[in-house]
């Protein structure tokens, strides 16, 4: 019985891990926050997890319910998500000031760090997948180890970020952006997609 649930909880760990994504959103957290210092980054890092946490854990025990009671889909998640997305990426693609550390109003590490990339449709679809799967206790546990696993690599950031230096983060910047932008058209499309099609 125990062997069975670690079993199953190492099997949820894998395709949630492709869902969250922590190496794909390294590149975007030193974009919001390559010049930031080293306890600005720690707090957006804890900030950014802690969101992914709290929206995942509300999907994963009460995300059907949610979802019927709304009469909404995943996919209109999608479709809302790419849009903030690239709304955030356009913003930044088209501004001519030089990368800078965000004000503290905007909050950048809950949206869109936090959720929508790593606590996004992808993510929230996983979860409710692997629940009818293998049952909530062993997805809560590959959750939380996914989480544990994002926040060393989101941890690790600034090592990059020293290495490219301010140049090299500027250039980092506008890259992430229009991949931002790429990430919000890919989640718009797929989300039409299956809406209407």
């Amino acid at each position: 019985m125990v062997v069975s649930f670690f079993l199953d909880a190492g099997l949820a760990f894998v395709p949630l891990f492709v869902a969250i994504d922590p190496i794909g959103v390294v590149p975007i957290m030193l974009g919001f926050f390559g010049e930031a210092t080293s306890r600005e980054r720690g707090r957006a890092v804890n900030i950014a997890v802690f969101t992914a946490a709290a929206v995942g854990l509300l999907f994963l025990f009460l995300g059907r319910f949610i979802l019927r009671v709304l009469s909404i889909s995943v996919d209109h998640f999608a479709v809302a998500g790419g849009v903030i997305l690239l709304a955030l990426a356009m913003r930044e693609l088209l501004s001519s000031r030089p990368p800078e550390v965000p004000p503290k109003e905007e909050m950048v590490e809950v949206v869109p760090i936090g959720t929508p990339l790593l606590a996004g449709p992808a993510t929230i679809t996983t979860l409710l997948v692997l629940i009818a799967l293998y049952g909530i206790g062993p997805v809560l546990l590959a959750f939380a180890a996914n989480l544990v696993v994002a926040w060393a690599i989101l941890r690790q950031s600034a090592v990059l970020g020293v290495f490219l230096g301010k140049g090299g983060l500027a250039a980092t910047a506008k890259v992430t952006y229009l991949l931002l932008a790429a990430i919000a058209v890919r989640l718009i499309v797929q989300g039409v997609q299956h809406l209407f099609f």
